[in-house]
């Protein structure tokens, strides 16, 4: 019981992991170049993102922690399930040093693009193993729905500077 209780938190901290590491190495870039970008009437404000993530980031992980249980581990079955959400994740934690870091928006826009058909991917193989840990998914499928939109309005309100340019 103690050891289950562990790979429990282990799984539900995981996706933090990266967001965390994802946000630590950008903040900087994120009153200097984010707050000048030409963004929606409809953009959440900025104090709004770390609680979404926290509780999408919670709710994913925890979900990824009853797949693995249901399938026994990383068996042979939890290769699919498991290896989509893996991809998903990783695609996830890679937005934020596309868009922030090399302020690169058409490859933060493709890596949102592959990310969304990833986390609905996942989301479709969780669903035969586990509907609960499916629906788990369904706020952070809406919440990518709106970042997909955002980075699409921000990618097109701002063209992207030709190397050499000042800002």
């Amino acid at each position: 019981q103690g050891r289950m209780w562990a790979y429990t938190v282990g799984f539900t901290v995981l996706p933090h992991v990266g967001g965390f590491l994802g946000w630590f190495m950008n903040r900087k870039e994120i009153p200097v170049w984010y707050e000048k970008l030409k963004k929606p009437s409809w953009c959440p404000s900025r104090k709004i993102f770390p609680v979404a993530w926290t509780v999408l980031y919670t709710g994913m992980g925890y979900a990824s922690y009853l797949i693995w249980n249901d399938l026994g581990g990383c068996s042979g079955k939890a290769v699919v399930p498991l290896g989509l959400y893996g991809a998903q994740l990783a695609l996830n934690w890679a937005w934020p040093p596309f868009f922030f870091g090399a302020r690169n928006l058409k490859l933060a826009l493709i890596d949102i693009l592959c990310l969304d058909g990833l986390a609905i991917g996942t989301m479709c193989s969780w669903y035969r193993i586990n509907k609960v840990a499916a629906l788990l998914l369904v706020p952070y499928l809406g919440w990518l729905a709106m970042a997909t939109c955002l980075t699409i309005r921000i990618w097109k309100d701002n063209p992207e500077q030709k190397p050499g340019k000042s800002e």
